[in-house]
């Protein structure tokens, strides 16, 4: 009789202790999404230069899914949406392929600064594609705000792979980017990596 009554406490403390250990962990998710969605507002507002998408979120869906042993269990799942004064749609089905890049990279960003404060390292893979003029360059301004901003923390490298001289150029105006490296093939037909001054591109923008 006593190891029974035992064994019933010890299952009603661990139930409780998992409704406990699940209300934490979405009450954290919860948190975190709001600063996400907070710096993913501020830049979307920073960089987007089109009149017709106020701001972008990630919008969160709870379903109740099967757990182990036929038990509930709450699966979150996300989309991107934007919003236009109060109208707010699914941003897969109804933007263009270059709001879609923007988002991403923003996307990006707004995750770096959340999570990666002691990781900071960002890699951006031909950023500007589908992107307009103008939004390349409050791409290249938002990044130039982002470097100034995590220059002190001692761990920030951003690795940017482009084509796009013009978007070089824009990013070599920071005060921290002094040079880049260009990928070419020499004589004998071999991939070969030279450094080269930001000050070229830019007095030659000039």
């Amino acid at each position: 009789r006593i190891k029974c009554t035992v064994g019933l406490q010890t299952q009603k403390d661990l139930d409780a202790y998992i409704v406990a250990y699940r209300r934490a962990v979405m009450r954290c998710h919860t948190e975190q999404m709001e600063k996400i969605n907070r710096c993913l507002r501020d830049l979307w507002v920073s960089v987007y230069r089109g009149g017709d998408i106020d701001f972008i979120e990630i919008r969160t869906d709870e379903d109740d899914g099967e757990g182990g042993a036929g038990k509930k269990r709450k699966t979150v799942n996300y989309r991107v949406v934007m919003q236009k004064g109060e109208a707010v749609v699914d941003m897969r089905q109804h933007s263009s392929a270059g709001q879609r890049v923007l988002a991403a990279l923003l996307i990006r960003l707004a995750l770096a600064e959340v999570f990666c404060n002691n990781c900071g390292i960002i890699t951006l893979d031909e950023p500007t594609t589908n992107l307009d003029k103008d939004n390349v360059q409050s791409l290249a301004m938002a990044l130039s705000a982002f470097i100034k901003q995590r220059h002190g923390s001692g761990n920030f490298q951003l690795i940017v792979i482009t084509h796009d001289e013009d978007f070089v150029e824009l990013l070599g105006r920071n005060e921290y980017i002094d040079y880049y490296y260009k990928v070419q093939r020499n004589a004998n037909n071999y991939s070969c990596l030279t450094r080269k001054s930001v000050l070229e591109l830019t007095h030659g923008a000039r």
